[in-house]
């Protein structure tokens, strides 16, 4: 697949070495993706919450060179990582054509994260968005003139190319990916801002991740994607996806938390029904998950709070609510919550507006 109009014009020179370092967040899905096509195109259009503090910070280092391929070394928290590089390489391969200096140089990676690796908070969307728009920073010292819009337009772009998911993680604070026929400008090739209004229930919507299970999934993301190829439930599942955004469009115009409630969870329990049906099955979540849910629901029925649950591609669970019931809710979590957290370990967090350059 190319798209014509995010391959550069030749370079007048290259730089011969320096660095560029930029944070980028994680995000969560209200309306989940799961199963795509070819060239990392999403089967069905989501929606989700740009975090705040959950973030990867990513320092690229280049020095030209004169030897042929890739060259580059990939460090997280300061540990070098082989395992990393695959990934890496296959990114640098989709994308090459529209960032033709990435032989030119060797490259030193060097990321971090806020929030543990691999455990269900996206730590692939804020890395391979991170690394994107540190690329994008770079082709901007060799084209000057790229505009604010087309700089995140093409770094998100780049970024869906690593991982489906990080095309979410460069603007804040809602992030629409996927064409769908009722919301204007969403397309499956970038995520886009949620253009159309937003009752103030939802500013500052507030976001604990509850850290059940920190290790590594039983089953990775990308194998879970392809499950769908196939999928006895694939093409409903898709209709309903489609069918949740319409019903959340109105939602968020209306700030009907009820609801909002009602949608946001089908669509959690939706996508891990969509991994135990799947062939071969499988099942992320952990026994305190459902302990966690549970209490959520007994505690909303008594108390009538808009607290709710969703679930990424994991155990842990994100509980979402409004800034303004913030005190009670938080109480309850750290009191009947937390102790079904590993180590008790929860990250509170919320709304946030995107990716950040940082000056070195």
């Amino acid at each position: 697949m190319i798209v014509s109009e995010f391959i550069p014009k030749p370079y007048k020179s290259l730089l011969d070495s320096g660095s560029v370092v930029y944070s980028s967040p994680s995000n969560i899905a209200l309306i989940k993706y799961w199963g795509k096509k070819a060239h990392q195109i999403p089967a069905n259009p989501s929606i989700s919450f740009t975090l705040n503090n959950c973030k990867t910070q990513t320092t690229l280092s280049f020095e030209k060179k004169t030897t042929a391929g890739f060259s580059f070394n990939v460090f997280l928290e300061g540990d070098l990582q082989p395992d990393f590089k695959p990934k890496i390489e296959q990114f640098f391969k989709r994308i090459e054509v529209y960032i033709p200096f990435l032989s030119a140089y060797h490259f030193t990676i060097e990321t971090s994260n806020t929030f543990p690796h691999s455990s269900g908070i996206a730590s692939s969307a804020s890395g391979m968005s991170a690394l994107a728009l540190c690329l994008v920073q770079l082709e901007s010292y060799l084209s000057p003139g790229i505009s604010k819009a087309f700089f995140n337009k093409k770094a998100s772009f780049l970024a869906r190319l690593g991982s489906g998911s990080a095309c979410r993680s460069i603007e804040g604070p809602m992030i629409v990916w996927g064409a769908h026929a009722n919301i204007t400008g969403s397309s499956d090739l970038i995520g886009v801002k949620f253009p159309y209004e937003v009752h103030s229930n939802y500013n500052n919507f507030q976001d604990t991740i509850l850290l059940v299970d920190k290790g590594e999934k039983q089953v990775s993301s990308t194998v879970g994607h392809d499950l769908m190829h196939g999928h006895p439930f694939a093409e409903q599942r898709f209709e309903q996806a489609h069918s949740n955004m319409d019903a959340l469009i109105g939602v968020l115009k209306t700030g009907d938390l009820k609801a909002f409630i009602s949608i946001v969870e089908r669509e959690a329990l939706t996508l891990h029904a969509m991994m135990m049906s799947s062939d071969p099955y499988f099942i992320l979540m952990k026994p305190n998950t459902l302990e966690i849910i549970n209490k959520i629901w007994a505690f909303r029925k008594k108390t009538g709070l808009h607290i709710c649950f969703t679930l990424d591609a994991g155990a842990n669970v994100h509980v979402l609510f409004p800034e303004n019931e913030a005190k009670e809710i938080q109480e309850f979590i750290k009191k009947a919550l937390v102790m079904h957290c590993q180590n008790e370990q929860f990250i509170q967090d919320s709304l946030g507006d995107g990716a950040q350059p940082i000056k070195i």
